[in-house]
């Protein structure tokens, strides 16, 4: 069973099926805008965490009663970006083991 109150880093399986199960899951992105535009997971939101002051102040309005599911490019920023959003109270983050580049599905450009 997947503990519900820090980061867990999951592999696509996991982290598609935890998110289609998951009410009101938010995807994030938080790679650069360039990067994002090049090609991103349908429905994602771009959170650059990149850009520390842009990226704070938009993980201040998260709701923090919901479940993040949350990519970078290869996994390492958006496991930094779980730990922040743990830090400052989000209680369910979920990494994208491999990030974009591990990605076997679709892909929005």
């Amino acid at each position: 069973m997947i503990k519900h109150t820090r980061m867990n880093n999951l592999n696509q399986k996991e982290w598609i099926a935890l998110m289609k199960d998951t009410e009101g899951s938010v995807l994030l992105d938080v790679r650069t805008e360039e990067e994002f535009e090049s090609g991103y997971i349908e429905g994602a939101q771009l959170m650059n965490i990149k850009d520390p002051h842009e990226f704070m102040s938009s993980a201040q309005a998260l709701d923090k009663s919901k479940s993040y599911f949350i990519y970078c490019r290869s996994g390492a920023r958006s496991g930094q970006a779980c730990q922040l959003l743990n830090q400052m109270g989000v209680k369910a983050t979920y990494n994208l083991d491999g990030g974009i580049l591990a990605w076997e599905g679709d892909v929005i450009t």
